[in-house]
């Protein structure tokens, strides 16, 4: 991984899903390359990550939020935005696949939860961040979504992710000219730490035999459907990011970038 010293200077960026996997990766690597970040998150484990990035020589906030409301959403864009003065760059990546199984074997709980997780994160934020970038004349957002729009045993984390995938660039088209660039990237099968604490505890600790099957047959077929045929690191998926919410990209809004070895998605 190649660190650009300084590429963040004078930067402020909110990192969501902050805590664990790939928000980690980007929110330490913003700290190490001169930015000021707030680290939202509804897991504790956020202080430690708070810690590590002043430990890199920035000013860092941890901000513990529910991302899948609409006032948890705003109160962490104001909480920001009274700490450094301004919010230039918004990364969100909170979202994850919860269960996995054939569409016929979802029930209508889980079925909400999956949208609930993957989709109004992101919806939430953009809305809670789009007037105080629109006040200060400019801003990028990232938004994590994935190559799993296309792919079997999720079809609800798909469906949300193509809500992503339709935020992006609308919002894309609203706000271009208002210096506010919105891009996303799709990430494939990405290696991370094992999760300190899991998505959800109850499906891990319920898990069957048969679910088990189903969650192989996911990471069977995202294995096969790329041309690199491995799953990508946190540092890949990383770099992708940050190139998106830097000014090496000034000239590009509205892109979904697939980082997934070749398979689009």
């Amino acid at each position: 991984m190649m660190t650009y010293a300084g590429r963040f200077a004078g930067k402020v960026a909110v990192v969501t899903g902050a805590a664990q996997g790939i928000g980690r990766t980007v929110a330490l690597r913003l700290a190490r390359e001169g930015g000021k970040v707030a680290l939202v998150d509804r897991s504790a484990l956020v202080e430690e990550v708070r810690h590590e990035a002043e430990s890199a020589g920035t000013e860092a906030l941890a901000i513990p939020a529910d991302l899948e409301t609409f006032a948890g959403a705003t109160d962490a864009m104001r909480q920001a935005q009274e700490r450094f003065g301004r919010i230039d760059i918004l990364v969100n990546n909170v979202g994850g696949t919860i269960w996995a199984k054939p569409f016929a074997e979802y029930e209508e709980a889980q079925i909400e939860a999956e949208i609930r997780r993957s989709l109004f994160p992101t919806l939430w934020c953009c809305r809670a961040v789009l007037p105080l970038m629109l006040r200060d004349g400019g801003g990028a957002i990232v938004n994590v979504s994935s190559v799993a729009t296309r792919g079997v045993n999720r079809v609800p984390y798909a469906a949300a992710k193509g809500g992503v995938n339709a935020i992006t660039a609308c919002l894309a088209w609203e706000n271009a000219a208002h210096g506010i660039r919105v891009n996303a990237v799709a990430p494939g099968g990405t290696e991370a730490p094992p999760r300190r604490i899991p998505r959800n505890l109850a499906a891990a600790a319920e898990q069957t035999g048969q679910e088990h099957r189903w969650w192989r047959e996911v990471e069977a077929q995202t294995t096969a459907s790329r041309l690199m045929h491995r799953y990508g690191s946190t540092d890949e998926q990383e770099a992708a990011i940050l190139f998106l919410a830097s000014d090496e990209a000034s000239y590009i809004t509205g892109v979904t970038l697939p980082v997934a070895g070749g398979d689009l998605g």
